[in-house]
């Protein structure tokens, strides 16, 4: 795959963890049928953990921590949007909850303007009212009931956005594998403490599911982390819009559900917000740098 164009490489990278997604999700909402999705929640960290032990166990000891709070506070968003997201798969129909997770980085251009000072413009201000009308047409409230698992994906949306700038306060100091290692180490035990008021004694089969989830769940980091390092935000992000597709495939194939036409309008007209932000983002990005580069020496 390093053979191919960045662009392209990026995309296939975003495709299959939007592949990987589906999966999980389904796995997450067939999972549920027999132990509570918190539980799902510490083995899929569980896993997670595991597996970085051992693939940079020999990196370890190179790994410095500078920022300790904000480890915290990314591990509290991280595990918040887990349980809720995970909820929210054995409450309501899987692809539902994708399309609602798509608001993610509208929260996160609010969060940015009031907590990291970050400038929103009217292009972006207006971009970001039509993304949540999106969100609206997806829930139409008033028409169909607005429940508790709609709110629970909602509120998983926020806590990502949350964990996305606390990434990127993050990132300035700590390496890559240090963020992402330091987040396991934290989310699990976060997570065994309220597993322990729904703990079910799993069988030797569903234990195989949810070591599974754990890989999978490592699998869909690792392709999405990927995909942003290959290229720009503005030329993988459209792709994310497959998560939609392949969660409604699942969601058909095994659990006999389908999206209506609302859910596939607003999830489109999220996107496009969204992908219409990163792109602005990516032209004030080169403004700057073209600016900076005509300042006379």
């Amino acid at each position: 795959m390093t053979n191919l164009p960045p662009a392209l490489r990026g995309a296939l990278w975003m495709i299959l963890g939007s592949v990987f997604f589906a999966i999980l999700s389904a796995m997450v909402r067939q999972i549920s049928h027999e132990i509570d999705p918190i539980q799902v929640a510490f083995f899929r960290t569980l896993g997670i953990l595991v597996i970085m032990l051992v693939w940079k166990r020999k990196e370890l000891k190179k790994i410095k921590v500078q920022q300790h709070t904000l480890h915290i506070f990314r591990a509290l968003f991280g595990t918040a949007a887990m349980l809720m997201i995970f909820t929210a798969f054995s409450l309501m129909p899987i692809a539902d909850v994708t399309a609602l997770t798509f608001t993610t980085p509208l929260f996160a251009t609010v969060g940015a303007a009031f907590f990291l000072g970050e400038t929103l413009r009217a292009r972006r201000i207006v971009a970001t009212i039509i993304g949540f009308i999106g969100a609206m047409i997806i829930l139409r409230p008033g028409i169909q009931d607005f429940d508790a698992p709609a709110l629970l994906a909602l509120g998983a949306a926020v806590c990502i956005a949350g964990s996305m700038l606390t990434i990127k306060g993050l990132s300035r100091t700590e390496s890559s594998n240090a963020i992402v290692l330091i987040n396991a180490l934290l989310m699990t035990p976060m997570c065994l403490i309220p597993m322990l008021f729904v703990w079910t004694t799993p069988s030797w089969e569903l234990l195989s599911w949810l070591a599974m989830s754990g890989v999978v769940g490592f699998g869909i980091q690792q392709c999405m982390t990927r995909a942003f390092a290959a290229a720009e935000a503005t030329a993988v992000l459209p792709f994310d819009f497959a998560r939609l597709l392949f969660t409604a495939l699942v969601g058909f194939l095994v659990f006999n559900e389908l999206p209506d036409m609302w859910t596939w309008i607003g999830g489109a007209v999220v996107m496009t917000s969204v992908v219409y932000i990163a792109r602005r983002e990516a032209l004030a990005g080169q403004d700057l740098l073209e600016k900076s580069n005509q300042k006379p020496l």
